[in-house]
């Protein structure tokens, strides 16, 4: 896997709601920081970092390490605490036979460790090891622990417990999750395996993200700002289900009086709101933007960023919109080639106008996650129902009555503010309009 390259922007936004702003709440752990400078590898993205972002922002009204505590000071989650020893022999003492991931973090290890509740029986999880050097690392481990130690919903990765050592010989910090043995959407998207992607599976994909990313911003009494969402992170288990992963960039949304959280510059060129880079203010809405980019993934089976394609062809979201037309013949030269012509069309379009809507440069013209999932659930029932195609083995039903009443009215309404009106217009990428600013790499 090729080195990714690093890129230092600081704003110093000191005015506005963050001249407001509560005191910085630091990360609070038992194990002590260090300091050092460490990148991330994703093949040929590149990602945006500035390690001076050592605590939660000053905006948010609690802390991550909080949420997992009662008033008496104990852990309210269910984590196992692993022994160095056991999670050394479990990966044969970190061997790259058993190595299923890399970063610039640390490496991820296939594993078979006991079952807590039943000391005879095993199973299969993944470890990731953390680079002994580093802030950085060191920060993204801390807020793993505490964000993946609270929260629960079926399309996040479970993480089973952690690890942490401080001997002579340096400082260790593990972190052990449920094994994804279908790996993550960007393996399957880049050609890491013979058989690509269904366009039924791809539509389960972005619902459960959807789902996903709808939790973290409006399932809590809090809001959980993922900040690194892009198709590496997303994970598939044995049925093809979608689970969100690594939230060590993970932020808490802003306090109530204020509209964004005032941070560094953290994230993956090609994903990153166009805002956000530009000035550092986060809020949920950089998410939506990251999701909107994921959608033209599943449909061109390409990267955001590319190098290796040509130059005119290396920016997804240029690449595509010369494409956007209500022509399906001009429309359908940007689906993925692999696909073989086995996908809906329609379907395709309507995912495109979804994707458009989250790509909408003004951040309060995005819709909600909430928003999104009710158009997303609406096109893969509708792909189901036309018959198409065959449904995906792991297709779940999302038309299931809440509290015995249709949703159907409510979806339509949807559908038509989100869908519709992008259709029925002559240009397509609305958010687009113009030459987009893509993020500079140089």
């Amino acid at each position: 896997m090729k080195a990714m390259k690093c890129f230092f922007f600081s704003h110093g936004d000191k005015n506005g709601d963050e001249s407001n702003s509560r005191k910085s709440t630091s990360i609070r752990s038992p194990i002590s920081m260090w300091s050092g400078q460490d990148g991330r590898k994703s093949g040929s993205e590149f990602t945006l970092l500035d390690i001076s972002d050592v605590s939660i922002e000053s905006s948010t009204r609690i802390s991550f390490t909080s949420l997992t505590q009662n008033p008496s000071g104990k852990s309210n989650n269910n984590l196992r605490e692993f022994e160095f020893a056991e999670l050394k022999s479990a990966t044969r003492n970190f061997s790259r036979a058993l190595m299923i991931g890399e970063g610039g973090f640390g490496g991820v290890y296939r594993a078979v460790i006991r079952n807590s509740d039943d000391s005879s029986k095993k199973i299969d999880v993944a470890v990731k090891q953390l680079s002994r050097r580093g802030l950085q690392g060191h920060k993204e481990w801390v807020t793993e622990v505490n964000v993946l130690g609270f929260v629960d919903h079926p399309n996040l990765v479970k993480l089973v417990g952690y690890c942490s050592l401080d001997d002579e010989r340096g400082i260790q910090r593990l972190l052990v999750y449920e094994y994804m043995p279908n790996r993550s959407v960007q393996d399957h998207l880049c050609n890491r395996f013979q058989t690509p992607l269904p366009w039924s599976t791809r539509l389960k994909i972005a619902q459960d993200a959807a789902r996903g990313l709808a939790y973290l911003h409006e399932g809590m009494e809090f809001q959980i700002i993922f900040r690194d969402f892009k198709s590496s992170n997303i994970l598939l288990d044995e049925n093809w289900n979608a689970k969100l992963s690594d939230f060590g960039l993970a932020r808490l949304g802003p306090a109530d009086e204020l509209s964004h959280v005032s941070t560094a510059v953290v994230g993956t060129v090609g994903y990153a709101a166009p805002e956000y880079v530009q000035t550092g203010r986060l809020t949920y809405k950089s998410d939506v933007w990251s999701y909107g980019i994921f959608l033209y993934e599943l449909i061109t089976g390409r990267r955001p960023m590319d190098r290796n394609k040509p130059k005119n062809e290396q920016k997804l979201l240029e690449w595509v919109r010369p494409y956007l037309s209500r022509d399906l013949r001009k429309f359908e030269h940007i689906l993925d080639p692999r696909l073989a012509g086995n996908y809906s069309l329609k379907s395709a379009q309507k995912l495109a106008a979804v994707a458009n809507r989250c790509l909408r440069r003004q951040p309060r013209m995005r819709p909600k996650m909430s928003e999104v999932l009710e158009v997303v659930n609406t096109i893969v029932e509708n792909a189901s129902v036309e018959g198409l195609e065959e449904p995906s083995p792991c297709f779940e039903s999302v038309s299931t009555p809440k509290n015995g009443v249709c949703e159907d009215s409510t979806r339509e309404g949807l559908k038509r503010r989100l869908v519709d009106p992008i259709v029925g217009e002559n240009k397509w990428l609305i958010c687009l309009m113009g030459s987009p600013k893509v993020m500079s790499t140089r």
